[in-house]
């Protein structure tokens, strides 16, 4: 029995989730999981193939690794097996990701309704101890909201929290509240003496805090995929994201615990409720057989899934045909209309996930967050996007817009507290600016200049307007949060390149209000 929190991790971070979901359900949806080992091995097979397992030698050759992911997407709410048939089938989350949805969005609203107990932690491969009765990421953001803890560390959740947070009580939680202040007082001299034969782990030294720390780890990277918090570059610590306090403050309003985790498929199908719905009430039981057309769309949907998280689909173009046609080696009309019937407006949440990641990993991304942000003006908004960054001492990206007749300037910033420091002013105002014929010999007058980072400093607006006053042209501020909702924004009611200009032209930092 763990005696401690758990989520399992075949991978740490939740971005490869939809195309994990997709290589499953291609080779076992609808298909009886228990015992079934060929389909267990055929599972890891294709994983490895698509890169999103590791290959080489395996501990097994029983299919152990196939049915880690296996475990990973039930524990996630978006499997289940089915309790007549014994088959693998999605829960809503599950179909909603297979869809396009937004995996953001989606995963989200599954783990901040993750708990204990769970038909996972319950499991016998699993069994996590009884006494918790919690939603490990709801009183994480709870605790995060508290003026008195605002951030935590690794050793903090690993040492305190995935120990003894056992309920969601007044009672409970301004205890670990206390416990946290004082170990940041004491250190360790606060735990408990025999804390290692409480919390040990039966792999590994029985004197270590290694299997405690690896699950803060994994914790703090699936909260961090829900884009409401981040882990600091610097003092590695997790805080809320500054413009995410309303929308936390919403989830955490009471809801009720989901109810008999002991009975599988019932707990799952409630779990497992995407944000469009309520609850489910599908009859999978009146699903007979697996058509030739069935298979070959569940190939396609894979194919896209993999394409959607490497760029930006805003409409199913004949590109893409082409490429899924590659791919899966069906025939461009049955592609054609089985993309144009499932996505047709394309799906670009994937392709997010990743974006905003980019925009908090310094110097380590800083191209491919350029190369992405061409991406999203010229896919998503239509300009004409060069990215001109490698010249040297030029911006990031050139945009043209030929509906309206004017170009812009774009400089990545992947920082999650960007200020415009004095060098940055002057590269901004005499290089990029001033010297805008180095880079662009076309007639369009510039219109803005704007900055996309994971976050700015307090003083952004006061510096902005330096830049305005010197240069006499407009510029703007846009962190990564409200850039993508932005998209998703244009993705529902689509902005002319007018109206994108006004947006990237207010002289100060956009807001979600000016949407």
């Amino acid at each position: 029995m763990l005696n401690y929190w758990w989520v399992t991790r075949p991978k740490r971070r939740l971005n490869s989730v939809p195309e994990v979901l997709a290589t499953f359900s291609d080779i076992s949806l609808n298909q009886e999981w228990i015992g079934q080992r060929e389909i267990h091995m055929s599972l890891e097979d294709a994983l490895e193939e698509a890169g999103l397992k590791r290959t080489g030698d395996r501990r097994d050759q029983t299919g152990g690794g196939g049915r880690t992911y296996k475990a990973w997407l039930v524990s996630l709410g978006l499997i289940f097996v089915q309790e007549n048939t014994k088959k693998i089938k999605l829960t809503l989350a599950g179909e909603a990701i297979m869809n396009g949805d937004s995996p953001v969005e989606v995963l989200k609203n599954q783990i901040i309704k993750y708990q204990f107990p769970s038909s996972y932690s319950l499991s016998s491969g699993v069994n996590v101890s009884v006494r918790f009765k919690i939603r490990p990421f709801k009183f994480l953001l709870k605790l995060l909201s508290d003026s008195r803890i605002e951030s935590l560390s690794e050793e903090e959740i690993a040492k305190i929290v995935v120990v003894e947070a056992e309920n969601e009580s007044a009672k409970c939680f301004e205890y670990i509240v206390q416990q946290i202040i004082k170990f940041r007082n004491d250190g360790d001299a606060i735990l408990a003496k025999n804390f290692f034969e409480k919390y040990s782990s039966s792999r590994g030294s029985k004197n270590s805090f290694d299997h405690l720390l690896d699950i803060a780890n994994t914790i703090i990277n699936w909260l961090e995929y829900t884009q409401l918090v981040k882990r600091d570059t610097e003092d590695h610590r997790v805080r809320i994201i500054e413009d995410k306090i309303d929308e936390i403050n919403q989830l955490l309003s009471d809801s009720p615990f989901i109810d008999r985790p002991e009975q599988h498929e019932y707990f799952q199908r409630k779990f497992g409720v995407d944000p469009k719905h309520r609850k489910d009430t599908r009859n999978l039981l009146n699903i007979h057989g697996i058509s030739t057309r069935v298979i070959a769309i569940n190939k396609i949907k894979q194919a896209f899934i993999t394409e959607s998280v490497k760029m930006p689909i805003s409409k199913i173009t004949s590109t893409l045909i082409d490429k899924i046609c590659e791919k899966t080696g069906f025939l461009p009309d049955l592609v054609e209309d089985c993309l144009q019937e499932l996505y047709p407006q394309g799906a670009i949440g994937a392709f997010l996930s990743e974006y905003f990641e980019m925009a908090f990993k310094d110097r380590e991304q800083a191209t491919d967050f350029e190369l992405a942000t061409v991406d999203l003006f010229q896919n998503v908004f239509g300009f004409t996007a060069r990215h001109v960054g490698p010249k040297g001492l030029t911006p990031d990206v050139l945009l043209l817009s030929d509906d309206e007749g004017y170009s812009a300037i774009l400089d990545n910033k992947a920082y999650s507290k960007y200020s415009i420091t004095n060098d940055h002013h002057n590269r901004m105002v005499y290089n990029y600016i001033g010297q805008l014929n180095n880079y662009y010999n076309g007639t369009y007058p510039l219109s803005f200049f704007s900055y996309i980072a994971g976050g700015f400093g307090s003083n952004i607006n006061i510096q902005l307007n330096r830049v305005v006053n010197e240069t006499g042209i407009n510029g703007s501020a846009i962190n990564i949060s409200t850039m993508i909702n932005l998209v998703y924004e244009h993705t529902s009611n689509p902005y002319t390149q007018q109206r994108i200009r006004d947006i990237f032209s207010l002289n100060r930092r956009v807001l979600q209000a000016d949407l």
